[in-house]
């Protein structure tokens, strides 16, 4: 067993980012966890600046690396909220994680049971796609519990539309972005 273990209840692991994809992955794990009578588990996993090869080359004061864990723990509690309010979704515990660790890796590890259910974001669609989804690939084939990827908001690409032509200082309407 994992330093993640701490109860025997069945669990609904989650990688939480903030991200449109992750907050919509946390919406999907929240209701598992409700229809599952599950606890839910928001893990944030986080690395020092230029990943852990350049920690290791160039090692960081220790009161640095509580001030990363500091600002991790409170990124975790700023999308809890955002996406909660104040109260923890009806009739599911909430156990949020920060870990010093690549994402998948760290969804992995604290998925560790066969009874978890590991939820995580689908990534991108089209052609963005390339470029993203090396958690979910990671997860899907690495995990020991069933991974459930939950696909992209449709308006997550609505969003990505709207920011491209902002930077091109393209129009945008507001039908473009109800379409």
């Amino acid at each position: 067993m994992s330093g993640y273990d701490t109860c025997a209840s069945r669990r609904v692991v989650v990688g939480v980012s903030g991200s449109l994809g992750s907050v919509t992955a946390l919406y999907r794990a929240a209701a598992e966890a409700r229809h599952r009578e599950a606890e839910l588990w928001p893990v944030l996993a986080w690395e020092p600046p230029g990943g852990e090869s350049a920690a290791r080359r160039s090692p960081v004061p220790p009161a640095l690396t509580g001030e990363w864990q500091r600002l991790a723990r409170e990124r975790l509690l700023v999308v809890l909220g955002e996406v909660f309010g104040e109260a923890t979704p009806a009739g599911v515990p909430l156990h949020g994680l920060v870990v010093r660790a690549t994402p998948g890796t760290a969804l992995v590890a604290a998925a560790d049971r066969d009874d978890d259910i590991l939820v995580v974001g689908a990534g991108r669609r089209g052609w963005q796609r390339a470029f993203s989804g090396r958690v979910t690939r990671y997860c899907l084939t690495h995990a020991h519990c069933p991974v459930l990827a939950v696909p992209p908001s449709p308006l997550e690409e609505t969003l990505a539309a709207a920011r491209r032509r902002s930077a091109w200082h393209l129009p945008l309407t507001t039908r473009q972005l109800s379409s």
